[in-house]
């Protein structure tokens, strides 16, 4: 095969085909994409707005909410332009940016749903030493770390996957820039290149996840033997929220990065990455509204707020009209 110019453009294949069906999922991804983000701007404006809200835990899931934005971001306006237009090309450095952006996002948030699970430990396990084990300084330098190391394994993958020349094939069956799937459109051995992306990602996946499976463990271990049933069922009702967060997302990135490669299909691959990059966002500000009464009654003070806001706003100009209209 010859060697294809690298300042030429990928061609994106995409998500989905022009038939009414294929139409009708283009909409209900648009939409859960569009619920996604004011989900989780909603739930960032309620962590800023309400004191009661601004300890460790709640700003580690303002920072979930965050990343979940900018994933969303990288992903669904370029997807949505490419089928809307027809246009479905990427530039090289487009395609770096996006595969930069989708493994900081992606990397970032491992180690956040880790620090998260160790700031649940600490206040199940060690309620009274809190303020000392967990600690706004020590908070901010995990979160800090989460994103730096996202970002070191999100430029070297963006830069080491482009260095390598493409063949004439250059069609990226996928609907973005994603790191696998472009090496195999590469003309040379990629051998040592995967094996340290494997590394990369059992570094990435599984240590976090061992910690979080950890933590839960030693969770678990005191939580049953509480005896206040009161206390059990918060204790329950908090952890499990984000064990649904931390299966959701563990599992379908487990299943794209550490399957071997006679398992791996493109179309299977489409569908996974979706669900974590598109519906996974949107299932996280619903499962810890629905699951955390604290996050419910920011909701009620805040709704409780506007509505009196739009009253008096509401009084004043009809007070205005009626001067005026004497």
């Amino acid at each position: 095969m010859n060697i294809w110019n690298t300042t030429s453009d990928f061609i994106l294949l995409g998500l989905f085909n022009y038939t009414e069906a294929h139409l009708f999922l283009f909409v209900m991804i648009l939409t859960i994409a569009f619920s996604s983000l004011v989900g989780n701007a909603l739930m960032i404006l309620l962590i800023h707005q309400d004191f009661q809200l601004h300890t460790p835990m709640y700003f580690l899931l303002s920072q979930l909410s965050l990343m979940d934005m900018m994933l969303i971001s990288t992903i669904v306006p370029k997807m949505a332009a490419d089928y809307l237009s027809g246009k479905k090309s990427i530039s090289p450095a487009g395609c770096g940016l996006q595969i930069f952006f989708f493994q900081t996002l992606g990397g970032s948030e491992c180690f956040l749903l880790a620090t998260m699970s160790y700031d649940r430990y600490v206040a199940v396990c060690h309620p009274l030493r809190y303020p000392i084990l967990m600690s706004w300084q020590l908070c901010l330098r995990m979160t800090v770390g989460s994103w730096c190391l996202g970002a070191a394994d999100g430029l070297m993958q963006a830069a080491a996957t482009l260095s390598f020349p493409f063949c004439d094939a250059h069609e990226i069956n996928h609907f973005f820039c994603e790191a696998p799937t472009l090496v195999r459109l590469a003309c040379a051995d990629t051998f040592v290149f995967e094996y340290v992306m494997y590394i990369c990602c059992v570094l990435m996946l599984l240590v976090p996840f061992s910690l979080i499976l950890i933590s839960y463990s030693l969770i678990l271990a005191v939580v049953l033997q509480m005896r206040s049933r009161e206390a059990r069922k918060k204790a329950f009702a908090t952890c499990s929220s984000h064990l649904t967060v931390v299966g959701l997302f563990y599992g379908a990135a487990i299943f794209i990065y550490m399957r071997p490669k006679s398992y791996r299909s493109a179309n299977h691959d489409k569908v996974v990455s979706a669900f974590y990059t598109i519906f996974t966002p949107v299932l996280n500000p619903i499962i810890y509204s629905l699951r955390n009464s604290e996050v419910k009654g920011a909701l009620r003070k805040c709704m409780g707020q506007c509505k009196r806001q739009i009253r008096t706003v509401c009084f004043n100009m009809g007070g205005t009209g009626g001067y005026y209209a004497e």
